[in-house]
């Protein structure tokens, strides 16, 4: 196996949610977290502040040797909006899961040298 999957450079995908609130935010990562191994979240117990909420919460998932478990719907109050940025096979795998669990319009695509981002409304289905 080459150092690039080894130090999951290639599988790794930042996944960053925007205009939602926490109960939003956490739907949409606990879709992925059922399929990928979570690496890092950038917020920590927002749920629990009692200022105004953040715009953009950030997580990062490896997509390598993911479970693919079935994925339900999730329910979402409002559109979310989501940037995808990695890889490019990671991020189209991210892609699909998220399309197993909500209705996916795609907004924008924007393909680097190594790396491709993504944006996309969510919202139930």
């Amino acid at each position: 196996m080459s150092d690039v999957y080894d130090l999951h450079i290639d599988t790794d995908v930042t996944v960053q949610l925007s205009d939602c609130g926490w109960e939003d935010a956490k739907a949409v990562f606990d879709v992925l977290d059922a399929t990928y191994r979570l690496e890092d979240v950038a917020t920590s117990g927002p749920q629990a502040a009692t200022g105004p909420s953040p715009t953009v919460w950030t997580a990062t998932f490896d997509t390598a040797g993911g479970e693919h478990r079935k994925t339900s719907p999730a329910p979402l109050s409002a559109m979310v909006g989501v940037t995808l940025t990695g890889g490019y096979h990671a991020v189209d795998e991210v892609e699909k899961v998220l399309a197993a669990g909500f209705d996916v319009q795609s907004r924008h695509t924007v393909s680097g040298d190594q790396e491709k981002e993504a944006r996309l409304l969510l919202a139930s289905r």
